[in-house]
């Protein structure tokens, strides 16, 4: 990749040559390459149809791809068939899938990313000890609906600093925040800040929960917005860290920036008068899509790609311990007759 010196800011920006400030790291997160993984193993060991609860991760390109391969996508483990396998999202689920999938004669693998479950064992572990607990993150969302479940008398949901003013607790000293693992760092700890000041005693998670990936990709993003007019964020509108990093960028200070599944998605008059386009990924995007971008955006002049380097990532994760069952679509169709 070519590596441009800055241009000075005197030159005009009709004579400046045209760039892309690619981020680094982007894309695939430790936790989406071992649920799309798990999914690809589940087609090729016990063969077609996996079926797999809510979208194994947040990106359209993934989900048409592994259901070209055979990986059948229902809202509900109700939904499946008895007698077959279902597999759940990096999301991760409340115990009451995992009951309604035994009560269906189904099989399962948990392809819940591990950082989930560090936050879904938090939350058993603050209620066992009888706190409040106040997650912070959007309503809906299926990580939230997930770690929610694991205690639901226990846990009550802070969607942003503006709902801080309705939150009631029993006892001001038992009180503690978790957060849904793909939110903004910064919009986060303006909530906890908040949440501090009307419960003082407030107590932190033992460790971050926002995910270290959602933490690198929004520093690159910051990086980028700095340097460049235009930010395009790879990914789809369901993606809660993809729409995150495109509200960071804004908030970094860049003109402009935009969200996209594909490169065909992008309007040309968004480069207009634009020498330097930004470029990152959310952390369920595979980088094939983001080769596109920097294909079309080369067509257009922007040929010179210049590597914004934030942080390097070297964690990966073992699979799903289920996959390591031959047997598992036999015992899958023992249920049947059970």
């Amino acid at each position: 990749m070519g590596r441009m010196t800055a241009t000075p800011a005197s030159t005009p920006a009709t004579n400046r040559p045209k760039r892309v400030l690619l981020a680094a790291p982007r894309g695939y997160c430790a936790g989406v390459d071992r649920a799309v993984i798990a999914v690809e193993k589940a087609l090729e060991q016990y063969g077609a149809p996996i079926y797999v609860r809510h979208e194994i991760v947040h990106n359209k390109y993934v989900v048409q791809t592994l259901e070209r391969k055979g990986a059948i996508f229902v809202d509900q483990a109700t939904e499946v068939p008895p007698g077959n396998i279902v597999m759940f999202s990096a999301h991760g689920v409340a115990p009451t899938v995992h009951e309604e999938a035994r009560q269906g004669r189904l099989k399962t693998i948990d392809a819940t990313c591990p950082l989930v479950t560090k936050v879904h064992k938090e939350a058993v572990r603050f209620a066992k000890e009888d706190f409040d607990i106040l997650l912070i993150g959007h309503e809906g969302h299926e990580e939230v609906i997930g770690t929610s479940g694991e205690a639901p008398d226990h846990i009550q949901l802070v969607d942003g600093p503006e709902d801080v003013a309705k939150v009631e607790v029993r006892d001001p000293s038992r009180v503690v925040w978790l957060s849904q693992t793909t939110l903004s760092v910064d919009e986060t700890m303006e909530t906890v800040d908040a949440l501090k000041e009307k419960f003082p005693q407030l107590i932190s998670p033992p460790s971050d929960d926002i995910c270290y990936a959602t933490q690198n990709r929004q520093l690159a993003i910051k990086e980028l917005a700095g340097q460049a007019e235009l930010v395009i964020v790879v990914g789809s509108k369901n993606s809660s860290n993809s729409q995150r990093m495109v509200d960071v960028a804004k908030q970094a200070g860049a003109p402009a920036a935009y969200l996209v599944d594909f490169a065909s998605e992008i309007d040309e008059t968004w480069l207009e008068g634009v020498t330097s386009v930004g470029l990152s990924s959310g952390a369920s995007v595979p980088d094939v899509l983001v080769q596109e971008v920097l294909e079309w955006l080369a067509e257009r002049g922007y040929a010179d790609v210049e590597l914004v380097k934030t942080a390097d990532e070297s964690l990966t994760f073992s699979l799903p311990k289920e996959l390591r069952n031959k047997d598992l679509r036999a015992e899958a169709e023992k249920l049947l007759n059970g």
